[in-house]
Parts: structure tokens; C-alpha cells; sequence
């Protein structure tokens, strides 16, 4: 099940330093939100704080909400280990486990989780999850090999059946593109559109052309100078901030003034 996520006053730290301040978004179920906006203004920062990716580094931490299904991700009793379970993460960079097959690729989110299951039923989630990803036709006769002899773009597509083999809710991808071809990059932006009926996607990409093809919805984000925090400066329907935006930046921004 897809699920909304509603995110109210969101300041990120990473120790005295504020690197995020004042979020406030909603992210609908079964769509793609695109994160915008030039480097260093806190879009990958604030895509870890939605799976508490942001506080395994020391010294991190937030203030805020981050509300999914009415349940606060910060809360005091929630295991931010089921967190991460709920809500999976695609890198920028394709990182396969090196040493395992394909087929151990695809289910070491289910075997971290300790989850039981027969032999027959981790096949049938592997070909489930490869076929997910667009992936399954073309690694079926070589599931014991190590994912690391794939291509490039095939990489980034494992590491999405890596994400969806747990069954999360929510997928975020930190520029699942910037390191591969532009037809990877296509068969991607594909896989993302069929993937939005069964999660809701939350994407960061420097590819303007990207977030207007795939996504819903667009947030900007930017800072106003070097040491100040990253603020979400707008947040539209993709088609207005592209077309019409509500603030200039955004569109100085989109049209190639700055950034």
C-alpha cells in the first residue's frame, strides 16, 4: 500500500549546523514528487531525514514531523530500523553487494529482516521483484552470478529490486540516474512511471528534463547563500512549476539563471 507522507516544520542539523530549515510538504500516494534545486541546498539531506537515513551520521538529527498513516517517523517508540523497512532507498550510485549473485542481491533486505521462507517462495519473490524492475529477462539464466558483472544500468535496476523485495511503501531514489547512459536513464524513468501505482515515489534529480517527464509534483529547494540553510521555496503541480511558477527564483532557476 502506497502512503501519504505529511512533513510539518522540518529543521535538519548536522550538529550545531542547521542544513534544512521550515519544511512543510505533503506527498501524495502513488505518484512521483521530484526534488529540485542547485547543489548543496539540502534536497538529499532532506530525502534521508524521510527514512531516518539522515542520523546514522553522528551528530545528525531532526526537528519536526515526518507523518506517515498518522504515525510520526520521529516519534520516541518507533524503531527507525522498521523505518527503513517501510520506506526503501535507490542511491545515486549503483552499490549491488559485490560478493552475492543476482539472486542474493534480490533478497538480502528479506533475509536482514529474518524473514522465514521456503525455497520455492524466495523464487518466486526474486522473479517477482526482477520482473519489477524491468530486469528478469535478461539475467533469468545467470541468477547465480555476481550482480557486480552487470552493466551499469542494470546495476541501478537490481539495486530497485533490492528495495522492492521487502514491499515498502515508499521508494527514494537520490539521483538514481547521474551515473548511467541516457538509454539506462530512460529504461529507469520507464521503471519509475509502472512502479508509481504501487508506491509513492519521492525522486532528487539535477535533470530538470527528468522531473518534468516523470513526475507529479515538483518541490525547489534552495538557499539563499554558502553557510545558510536549504529551504523548500516552492512546491507545485510539475506542469505549473515548469510552466508557471509561483516564485522567480524557481524560475531563474528552471530557465538557467543560476544553479
Amino acid at each position: 500500500m502506497a502512503k501519504r507522507i505529511d512533513v510539518s516544520d522540518l529543521d535538519i542539523y548536522y550538529g550545531n549546523f542547521k542544513a534544512v530549515e521550515g519544511v512543510n510538504i505533503s506527498i501524495e500516494p502513488r505518484s512521483i514528487t521530484a526534488l529540485i534545486g542547485p547543489s548543496g541546498c539540502g534536497k538529499s539531506t532532506f530525502l534521508r531525514s524521510l527514512n531516518r537515513m539522515h542520523e546514522v551520521i553522528p551528530g545528525a538529527r531532526v526537528e519536526g514531523k515526518v507523518v506517515i498513516d498518522g504515525q510520526d517517523l520521529y516519534s520516541a517508540d518507533i524503531d527507525p530500523v522498521d523505518v527503513r523497512r517501510q520506506i526503501g532507498m535507490v542511491f545515486q550510485r549503483p552499490n549491488p553487494f559485490p560478493t552475492m549473485s543476482i539472486y542474493d542481491n534480490v533478497i538480502a533486505g528479506v533475509r536482514l529482516n529474518s524473514t522465514r521462507m521456503k525455497k520455492s517462495e524466495m523464487d518466486d519473490l526474486v522473479e517477482k521483484s526482477l520482473r519489477g524492475a524491468n530486469l528478469w529477462t535478461e539475467v533469468k539464466d545467470r541468477l547465480n552470478r555476481p550482480g557486480s558483472g552487470l552493466s551499469g544500468g542494470q546495476q541501478q535496476r537490481l539495486c530497485i529490486a533490492r528495495a522492492i523485495a521487502v514491499e515498502p511503501e515508499v521508494l527514494l531514489m537520490d539521483e538514481p540516474c547521474s551515473a548511467l547512459d541516457p538509454i539506462s536513464t530512460l529504461a529507469i524513468e520507464d521503471l519509475m512511471t509502472e512502479l508509481k501505482d504501487r508506491f509513492t515515489i519521492v525522486i532528487v534529480t539535477h535533470n530538470m528534463q527528468q522531473a518534468a517527464r516523470v513526475s507529479e509534483s515538483t518541490g525547489f529547494f534552495n538557499l539563499a547563500g554558502v553557510g545558510q540553510p536549504g529551504r523548500l521555496v516552492e512546491f507545485n503541480p510539475t506542469e505549473k512549476i515548469f510552466s508557471n511558477p509561483d516564485e522567480q527564483a524557481t524560475e531563474d532557476y528552471i530557465t538557467g539563471r543560476f544553479g
